[in-house]
């Protein structure tokens, strides 16, 4: 899984979000690696949509918050593609681990 499409699905796990505050967190969640700019953005948006992993949604926004924006929502097969990758990234890191360690002098 690309990382930043890993990071779009983290940050819509937690909860509901339109595209701007997808790329904020996303910044913030990488340590400012990864900027999201608007094409980048909203072309992984759309193709999260097309793998069924995200939704959009027509809803009432909250107070406060501009009618023009989209928000997205993390679906049941992207839940699982988050987790099954966080495996993935979590045995990847666990064998790293294993082979970093020193060896015993012989």
């Amino acid at each position: 899984m690309k990382p930043h499409w890993y990071c779009i699905l983290l940050v819509l796990a937690e909860k509901d979000q339109h595209g701007s505050g997808i790329a904020r967190e996303v910044k913030a969640l990488s340590g400012g690696e990864i900027t999201l700019w608007p094409v980048t953005l909203y072309g992984t948006l759309a193709e999260l949509d097309e793998q069924g992993w995200i939704e959009s949604l027509d809803r009432v926004h909250p107070a406060g918050e501009s009618g023009r924006k989209r928000f997205f929502r993390i679906t049941r097969p992207g839940r699982r593609a988050l987790e099954a990758e966080t495996k993935r990234l979590a045995a990847l890191v666990n064998l790293a681990e294993r082979r970093a360690r020193p060896k015993p002098a012989t």
